[in-house]
């Protein structure tokens, strides 16, 4: 049931951040960082649903997580140096931030699964 939420908010995150990145001009490095981690976050959740072990789920899912921290910094420089709006900005830090607690949640379940 998670996996499914997890999986359809980060694939929804993924195309709004492929929708901004488009709109960002004259910033190659950063709109490419945005890119590759906010949409690495929706694979790794995705492989993790086929992990080979327990272990395996884990580290897809930290994984996944470090991804989401990492768009979360892309974005919060894009905002401040004022490269994007607070409206698109807002937006993406909030789902971000779900799928962010989602994840940490489905990590300690599954390490206390695990014992």
């Amino acid at each position: 049931m998670t996996e499914n939420k997890l999986a359809d908010m980060s694939t929804r995150m993924a195309i709004d951040i492929l929708n901004l990145t488009d709109q960002i001009k004259g910033h190659y490095s950063l709109s490419n960082q945005l890119e590759r981690s906010g949409t690495s976050i929706g694979a790794n959740i995705r492989e993790a649903k086929y992990a080979h072990s327990k272990a395996d789920f884990i580290a897809k899912l930290q994984i996944a997580l470090k991804e989401c921290y990492e768009t979360e910094y892309w974005i919060e420089i894009a905002l401040k140096a004022e490269i994007i709006s607070n409206d698109s900005a807002n937006s993406i830090l909030h789902n971000c931030g779900t799928i962010r607690r989602m994840l940490i949640s489905s990590i300690n379940t599954a390490k206390e699964n695990q014992k």
